[in-house]
């Protein structure tokens, strides 16, 4: 697995919209913002044409020019990191265009974004072994102040803090007012649950996203995930999965086409955030046991309702790296190690 450089002092911070746009409010407010925090901590800022762009529905501009804006920051010496200006729903779209033997044979780059940003996150490992961060894309870092989550997603970027425990609160509902900037609304316990277990400890190599674009990916000609399991077999695999616009019958059928694809050959053991219909439920059938009535086969950890995705905060994951879960006592820790 190739490990970026991570942001220096005064290096030089990439903007791109490979998804939506930072073109309207609240978004281009957060962004503009985002922008002046990080030159007042010294570091230099450089926006792709895309970035408050939004000429197509669904991501910022044409899926050609989204996939040209790619290569031209991970195959160019633009910037030291970059940064996705958000998600949205079609950057799959943008794949074709994307240079992918190019970006594998450039110097790498840390890139960090999620949702539908998963479509490099996940592909970043997996097609050109370089490792990404599922993290908050660039408008979480423009709220005032910075969430401790933000923090922690910062620090990674820079390569100085590599473990993380959950936080205290998380966000169920957006609080709607008129200030752009404002922090999270944490108003809920965190509470994570343990499949058949009150503890868990183990390791593996971590991989995976939103399960929305996980599952529009499986079975295409940019799934490689096959050779991805067997490139890291003896390591064994972790998967980390959330779910955005799936209602809890979408996100079984999701995961049995990716089980069916052979995906979680190896696992040792998944790590389920919060889905954004945490209360969906069908005829008393709920997310839980969606995920865990499918994946229980494996015989291996699940832990659910843990800092990840679309119910802020999140914990930044670096996808390809390495990882080692603790989790009980309504805690947990994840050690990420770059081998």
């Amino acid at each position: 697995m190739r490990y970026p450089e991570f942001l220096k002092e005064n290096g030089t911070i990439g903007f791109i919209a490979p998804s939506f746009g930072a073109a309207t409010m609240p978004y281009s407010a957060r962004f503009d913002h985002a922008l002046e925090k990080f030159k007042q901590m010294g570091y230099k800022c450089v926006e792709g044409p895309n970035v408050r762009a939004a000429l197509n529905p669904g991501k910022s501009n044409s899926d050609k020019a989204c996939g040209d804006e790619i290569n031209d920051f991970f195959t160019h010496d633009k910037s030291d990191v970059i940064i996705s200006v958000g998600g949205g729903e079609l950057m799959c779209e943008d794949l074709p265009f994307v240079d992918f033997e190019a970006v594998a044979k450039a110097g790498p780059k840390w890139f960090i974004g999620y949702s539908d940003n998963t479509n490099l996150t996940f592909l970043l490992p997996t097609l050109c072994d370089t490792a990404a961060i599922y993290g908050p894309c660039v408008g979480d870092f423009g709220m005032e102040p910075w969430h401790a989550s933000i923090g922690d997603a910062f620090d990674l970027l820079c390569g100085r803090k590599f473990s993380f425990s959950n936080y205290d609160k998380w966000e169920k509902e957006w609080d709607e007012d008129e200030n752009p900037l404002k922090p999270y609304n944490v108003t809920e316990k965190y509470l994570q649950k343990i499949h058949k277990a009150d503890s868990a400890e183990f390791e593996g190599r971590l991989i995976g996203g939103c399960l929305d674009c996980l599952v529009n990916l499986t079975g295409t000609r940019f799934d490689k995930v096959g050779e991805f399991n067997e490139r890291y077999r003896e390591d064994g695999i972790i998967w980390f999965l959330e779910s955005c616009d799936l209602n809890v019958m979408s996100m079984r059928r999701a995961l049995f086409h990716l089980e069916q694809a052979g995906w979680f050959k190896y696992v040792k053991g998944f790590l389920i955030g919060r889905p954004l219909h945490h209360d969906d439920e069908f005829n008393g059938f709920t997310p839980y046991e969606a995920f865990t009535g499918l994946l229980e086969k494996y015989g291996v950890p699940i832990v659910y309702d843990i800092d990840l995705g679309h119910l802020s905060p999140m914990i930044p994951f670096v996808s390809g790296g390495y990882g080692k879960v603790k989790a009980g006592d309504n805690s947990f820790n994840i050690e990420m190690l770059l081998k």
